[in-house]
Formats: C-alpha cells, sequence, structure tokens
C-alpha cells in the first residue's frame, strides 16, 4: 500500500495454549487515524501492544510473524528506543502521580536518560500541551500534580506526554472510555487534527466515534482481521456478513 508505515506481516500472539491472534496481515498508512473495532476479545488490544512490543513484560507471551516500521523489523529495534518513535495512551488517564504536570510531559526524556537545559523543558512542554489544548489551562500551575487534573485533562495529558518525544505513530488503547461525552469530544477534535503529523491506531467500541475520525478501519472477529478498509466503505458497503452484523447492532 502506497504510503504504509506499518506492514504487518503473519502476526501471530498466543498467551500459553490460547492463541489470540491468529496471523494478522495489514499495512497502516502514514499520517491517517485507523479504528480497530471488533466484539471484546477478539484480538484488537493485543494487536496494539505487539505493535509497541508491550508483550516483552509478559512471561507466557509469544509473538510470530514481522511489524515492520519504514522496513525496519521492530522486533529488532532496541524497544526503549521503538517507544520512543511509537507512543501509547491507555483506557484510562494514567499520568504518574507523584510528578507534576511539566514533569509528566517531559517523563519520555527522563526514562531515556536524555538531558535537557531549562530553555528546551520549557519549550517542550509548551509545544506539548499546546497540541492537546491543554496550555491555557494548565500553564499557571505546570508545577501542581497532575493528579489536581480532571480525568479528560489528565488523557489530554498524557496524550502530550506522547507527542513530547515526537512519535512517528501514536497508539491509542480506547482513550475516550472512560471519560465523559464533552471531554470525549475535545479528545476527538484532537485526535482529527493530529493526524496531519501523525500515524494514529485507535482501539474502540464506539462505531459512531469510528466512523467520526478514522480514514480506515479494522474489523476484527476471534483474532482474525476479517475487513480493512476506508471507513466509509465498512460502514456503508461492508464485504463480510460479520462485519455488517457488528455494525448493524446483531452482535457485539
Amino acid at each position: 500500500m502506497e504510503g504504509a508505515i506499518l506492514r504487518i506481516e503473519n502476526l501471530k500472539v498466543s498467551f500459553g495454549s490460547a492463541v489470540v491472534l491468529k496471523g494478522i496481515n495489514m499495512e497502516v498508512q502514514e499520517k491517517k487515524v485507523t479504528a480497530f473495532m471488533g466484539p471484546s476479545g477478539c484480538g484488537k488490544t493485543t494487536f496494539l501492544r505487539a505493535v509497541n512490543r508491550m508483550h516483552d513484560l509478559t512471561p507466557e507471551a509469544k509473538v510470530e510473524g514481522k511489524i515492520r516500521l519504514h522496513y525496519e523489523d521492530v522486533y529488532e529495534m532496541e524497544a526503549m528506543l521503538l517507544r520512543r518513535r511509537v507512543g501509547m495512551v491507555f483506557q484510562r488517564p494514567n499520568p504518574f502521580p507523584t510528578m507534576s504536570i511539566q514533569e509528566n510531559v517531559l517523563s519520555g526524556f527522563m526514562l531515556n536518560g536524555i538531558k535537557l537545559k531549562k530553555t528546551e523543558k520549557e519549550q517542550i512542554t509548551e509545544d506539548a500541551l499546546k497540541k492537546v489544548a491543554l496550555w491555557e489551562e494548565v500553564k499557571d500551575k505546570l508545577n501542581a500534580r497532575s493528579t489536581s487534573l480532571s480525568g479528560g485533562q489528565q488523557q489530554r495529558l498524557c496524550l502530550a506526554r506522547a507527542i513530547a518525544m515526537k512519535p512517528e505513530v501514536i497508539l491509542l488503547d480506547e482513550p475516550t472510555s472512560a471519560l465523559d461525552p464533552l471531554s470525549t469530544a475535545k479528545i476527538e477534535d484532537l485526535l482529527y487534527e493530529l493526524k496531519g503529523n501523525y500515524t494514529l491506531l485507535i482501539v474502540t467500541h464506539n462505531m459512531q466515534q469510528a466512523a467520526r475520525i478514522s480514514d480506515m478501519t479494522a474489523f476484527f472477529y476471534l483474532g482474525e482481521l476479517l475487513e480493512y478498509d476506508n471507513t466509509k466503505k465498512v460502514f456503508t458497503n461492508p464485504k463480510n456478513e460479520k462485519t455488517q452484523n457488528y455494525i448493524t447492532g446483531r452482535f457485539g
């Protein structure tokens, strides 16, 4: 696929005897939003975590196949370097509670042992917080604990933390499922704006959300990728009967 940033080749993931992903093949387009839909337990989050090598931390996990980032095999990269290039935002806001707002934004640099000058810290913090529309709300309290923020603000802070490292890809695992409708709308607006600079992969159970913000949609079912196409095509003229049944609410 022209403009592909991620190339997935026969990806299989298992945990002990349980096979969760059964040979996924797909190419993810650069600087687009790709939504991953499907019933609970069908492998969507497992897929995201494989891209970011989060399964390295699970002893019983086994990952087979290839995931290439610009033709480089991510499993041959140094894991910390990969996670600088591929950021992740989780389902529930998870800022570091003992750190200030600014320290959270800069935590990726700290964890990677990257020294920054005071002026660099200030510029990176301001740039990242502006990109997630949080700067005006927190610019006068950057030294306050991150836990002083609302849930929606905390999730935007987590997005700023990922953006600060200037990743090529951002993975989002149901980033609005724990948020109220107003905060959800803010996050959706941000993702739509950010896709001009980043490749975004989002797992969502909210079909309306997938239809609103994504360019491409992948439908997973029982560990298999059943459909992957332009979002409008998937929602208006799906090729697979199971995709049609899921979209129309016959199962979920």
